[in-house]
């Protein structure tokens, strides 16, 4: 049966507490599995107002309304209010996620800080960062966290390598086409396997070619109806498709069915690969439509 994984990357404390039930009694709804990837330290979002001197920053915020999304006190966190400690608050939400039959695992320690600053970091700041939310993932579920999914597709060489002493078994931090080894700059074997996300997000569609909240879902189906040998990974926000964007995401869901996909976490769809036969690549940073900045791809 042709498998596509649902990856929820889960930003801030809204998204922890009010998007993630949601989405985890859509999931039951329509029988399907998931990854959750928590932010498991402070919820400094109000620091993304950097940003806005990006280029196309501005217009993607117009596009995907922010603050309708994520809420004005959650765009004061770090900033004008403290940014609340996301992993010790919800220590057993994240843990009923667990319990629920869910795959857990780490998203970043400090989701802002991660997102802008990784990609130039050194190996000692980027393992300290890491550590930290090791460490939080060992404290709230009692186990090492076994898959990683980077803030903002943002990574580098020693995150990467990091990942496997931390005893990973796979990770999904960048895009692609297909799961992947990847490689370092000498051409040797690089930390864990890579699941990439595989299909566009809908802040990066939704507002673009004539798409909206009605029929955006339409678009991303037309992209799923080939099948893949290697199927596919979509990634979702509590902060989105856990909130405004419920009934799109529902919407998907029921589409997905229909065209005989089963629904299920990455590491069902990590399980289904042929591991002897994984392919090798470098991950480098580039540009993709509808999001700003560089991100993580699949070389």
């Amino acid at each position: 049966m042709k498998k596509l994984a649902l990856k929820i990357d889960v930003d801030t404390w809204r998204g922890t507490r009010e998007g993630v039930p949601r989405l985890m009694e859509a999931l039951k709804r329509h029988d399907a599995g998931a990854t959750f990837l928590f932010s498991l330290g402070p919820d400094h979002t109000g620091r993304a107002i950097k940003r806005v001197f990006r280029p196309g920053f501005l217009s993607k915020v117009s596009r995907t309304s922010v603050v309708e999304h994520y809420g004005i006190r959650t765009l004061l966190y770090g900033t004008v209010l403290p940014g609340p400690d996301i992993g010790r608050r919800e220590a057993a939400l994240l843990r009923g996620v667990r319990d629920a039959g869910f795959e857990v695992g780490i998203h970043c320690w400090d989701h802002i800080k991660w997102q802008d600053y990784v990609a130039g970091k050194d190996a000692a700041w980027t393992r300290a960062e890491m550590h930290k939310a090791a460490r939080r993932f060992r404290e709230i579920f009692g186990e090492e966290a076994r898959t990683h999914g980077a803030a903002g597709w943002q990574i580098n060489d020693a995150a990467l390598a990091y990942q496997q002493e931390l005893g990973m078994r796979y990770a999904s931090d960048g895009r692609g086409s297909h799961p992947f080894q990847p490689l370092d700059a000498a051409g040797r074997p690089l930390g864990v396997p890579q699941l990439p996300t595989t299909l566009p997000t809908l802040d990066e569609l939704i507002g673009l070619d004539g798409l909206s909240n009605d029929n955006v879902h339409e678009r991303l189906l037309q992209l799923t109806e080939a099948e893949t040998a290697t199927g596919h990974v979509y990634t979702l926000h509590a902060e989105l498709e856990g909130m405004r964007l419920m009934e799109v995401f529902e919407r998907l869901l029921a589409g997905w069915k229909r065209q005989g996909y089963q629904l299920v976490s990455c590491a069902d769809l990590f399980d289904s690969q042929d591991l002897a036969k994984l392919p090798s690549g470098r991950v480098v940073m580039g540009e993709i439509p509808g999001r700003s900045g560089t991100l993580a791809l699949q070389a």
